[in-house]
């Protein structure tokens, strides 16, 4: 009897000590090719969006304008989400309400640039699927008008981003949206070989991408961005890594591969996996999600087979792998959830999260894929769609 007492004590502590410890679990038996089983899935939707993109003109930021921008013409404008006219003071400058969207904040560009993005992400998605060069041949078209013609392209760099009535002509943190932008540049990188993208647009693109990540880098609010303490941080260093990857910068790779290991993932991330600075927010949920998307993208872009950073792990036992495990749960079953239902969209999430596909195809786990597989692939909430620049995960593996 004793014996049996002692084998089954020590199962137990053996599973507390597994489901405790990610790096420790096994690879799931039906995990398979998931990357394989992705391109099946998606398929014909990646037909039916490339169709829609081949019928599309280029829009670009010139195409509207606010009487509210301090830019001109191809300078970049936004307006801050959270910021609302002050009752008390209705002709004055506006005040925060943090987490709710103001409807009437100027989305032009914004609108603008995440159609772009959907269109190179559609077209590269095709093209990586079939081999056929006419969605390459579509795609130009739209390079070139954001970044080579003089007529229409934009600036690069985003001065006057969400910009605040009455206190601030732009601000730092308006550089995450250009988060939307990261699909083109991963669409350029999977189109470049393609006898139809030709070498003075791909010279021109790789040239704007390589003028707007020296601004990240060197302006005062590009600055500022890469040093605030969360999710902005994080979208600053995953944009960036995916414009570098472009353009081939490997010094600034290295740079944020050193970054994510000695102060992103470990400044942000709390012991059980969670992101701390994102649950005290008004949408943890959200936050929490929208945040590990982004640190997992930061693995997918820069990992290399001699720095694989889906591999690392602090002193302290703070994982990309520990974070996809603690969050996971509550995605495959979202009334788990024991923090306060975020103030707006509480409804409209989860979607098919990248850190999902991205995580399951690394680790070999099945159910994570599983959840992904059963989700959202098409969010049409404008809210949701603008905090997802991962819609088209086929060209990142």
């Amino acid at each position: 009897m004793k014996r049996i007492i002692s084998t089954v004590l020590l199962a137990v502590c053996c599973l507390v000590v597994t489901a405790a410890n990610p790096a420790a679990w096994p690879v799931s038996p039906k995990a398979g090719n998931l990357e394989k089983e992705a391109t099946v899935l998606l398929r014909k939707q990646i037909l039916a969006e490339a169709a829609w993109a081949m019928k599309q003109a280029p829009v670009t930021i010139t195409d509207a304008s606010s009487p509210r921008s301090a830019g001109g013409k191809h300078d970049f404008f936004s307006e801050a989400d959270y910021f609302w006219p002050d009752p008390k003071n209705p002709d004055g400058p506006y005040v925060n309400r943090d987490g709710m969207t103001n409807p009437d904040n100027f989305v032009a560009h914004r609108k603008a640039m995440i159609r772009f993005s959907k269109v190179i992400g559609a077209l590269a998605s095709a093209y990586k699927i079939t081999g056929d060069e006419k969605y390459v041949q579509q795609a130009v078209k739209h390079f070139q008008a954001w970044f080579i013609n003089s007529a229409t392209l934009m600036n690069p760099n985003l001065l006057f981003a969400q910009a605040v009535k009455g206190k601030f002509t732009g601000r730092n943190y308006g550089i995450i949206d250009t988060i939307h932008l990261m699909e083109v540049a991963q669409g350029a990188l999977v189109m470049e070989k393609a006898k139809a993208f030709d070498k003075e647009t791909a010279k021109g693109v790789k040239k704007w991408f390589s003028a707007y990540t020296l601004w990240l880098n060197t302006s005062k609010p590009g600055i500022q961005e890469k040093t605030v303490k969360n999710n902005h941080a994080t979208c600053w260093a995953m944009q960036v890594a995916s414009f570098a990857k472009l353009c081939g910068d490997e010094n600034m790779l290295d740079s944020l591969r050193n970054s994510y290991k000695t102060i992103l993932l470990p400044n942000q991330m709390g012991n059980d996996g969670s992101f701390p600075l994102e649950t005290v927010r008004t949408k943890p949920y959200g936050y929490s999600i929208f945040n590990l998307d982004a640190m997992t993208m930061l693995c997918q872009i820069l990992s290399t087979p001699k720095d694989n950073l889906w591999d690392f792990e602090t002193a302290d036992g703070k994982s990309i792998k520990k974070g996809i495990a603690y969050l996971y749960p509550f995605i495959a079953d979202k009334s788990k959830w024991t923090l306060t239902p975020d103030v707006m969209y509480w409804e409209n999430w989860p979607v098919a999260q990248p850190f999902l596909l991205f995580g399951a195809v690394q680790y070999k786990q099945a159910n994570w894929y599983a959840a992904w597989a059963k989700l959202d692939h098409q969010p049409q909430v404008e809210e949701v769609i603008r905090n997802l620049p991962i819609r088209n995960p086929l060209i990142w593996l």
